[in-house]
């Protein structure tokens, strides 16, 4: 990769394809210091929709001395963006598939019971595919603790150069946001089931509020990415409380994480 070939993809970032998200891994490899690069790299990893794409995040993170300008990055409307080539070809493929008519034939009751236990094979999804677990995160502007819970609750460090100052202070904010939602979670609250039109009280104590507002999809799949299957569960039961017009999904995705829970044991 040259660098008129970078120079563009840094203005057009929602162009970059598979070839050339191959091309600035290698470039990363020999600079891993570069961030324009690496955050090229994510860029592509996010236009795949590759199941590399929250790894690769989260050591983004590790090499980004200012984070805030990664989190800007990953939510602005370049990022974002679907490619509109992508879009484009998998129209072209739907409008080139030739519909025919299915004729009437004679099947050996033999034979339609093997060809219904292959269906079933393939086409049942995995509690995985239907949690869309490896599926990238996507992280609003406005979920900012959601980001840092996710960069927390990796192993990976941020690396910091010899010749910069170690950073020794921390967001004392973050912090405590993060210890009143663990300890929201770890007090098991009993969520009633809530009918549609049921407010939630404005007397609510600043414990349970604080946790509620903080409480989105993306952080109850942050927990289940980590394999924190009852935070994710808890998650989802706040969610529940929060958007009861969703609630039969967010159900379902507790079902299945029970379900998933329960293979993992």
């Amino acid at each position: 990769m040259n660098i008129t070939d970078l120079t563009y993809l840094l203005n057009k970032p929602e162009t970059i394809n598979e070839k050339q998200t191959i091309a600035l891994e290698n470039v990363v490899l020999q600079f891993p210091y570069f961030q324009a690069a690496r955050s090229l790299h994510l860029k592509g990893l996010y236009n795949q929709e590759s199941f590399r794409y929250n790894y690769e995040l989260k050591k983004t993170a590790a090499y980004t001395t200012d984070r805030t300008i990664l989190f800007e990055f990953i939510t602005s409307a370049n990022f974002t963006v679907i490619q509109q080539e992508k879009i484009d070809a998998i129209q072209k493929s739907l409008l080139d598939i030739e519909v025919h008519h299915m004729e009437e034939v004679i099947v050996l009751p033999e034979i339609e019971i093997i060809l219904a236990v292959e269906e079933d094979e393939t086409t049942e999804p995995t509690l995985e595919k239907k949690l869309e677990i490896g599926k990238p995160l996507e992280f609003t502007s406005s979920e900012r603790h959601s980001f840092q819970e996710w960069l927390q609750l990796t192993k990976i460090s941020p690396i910091v150069r010899e010749n910069e100052e170690t950073r020794t202070h921390i967001d004392v904010e973050k912090q405590k946001k993060i210890e009143i939602i663990d300890k929201f979670i770890e007090a098991n609250p009993k969520i009633a089931p809530v009918k549609e039109n049921t407010k939630i009280p404005t007397n609510i104590s600043k414990s349970i509020e604080e946790p509620i507002h903080l409480m989105t999809e993306t952080l109850a799949k942050v927990y289940l990415e980590q394999k924190k299957y009852t935070k994710a569960i808890q998650a989802y039961e706040i969610l529940i409380l929060k958007y009861p017009e969703k609630s039969s999904f967010f159900a379902d995705q507790i079902n299945e994480i029970k379900n998933l829970q329960q293979n993992n044991n």
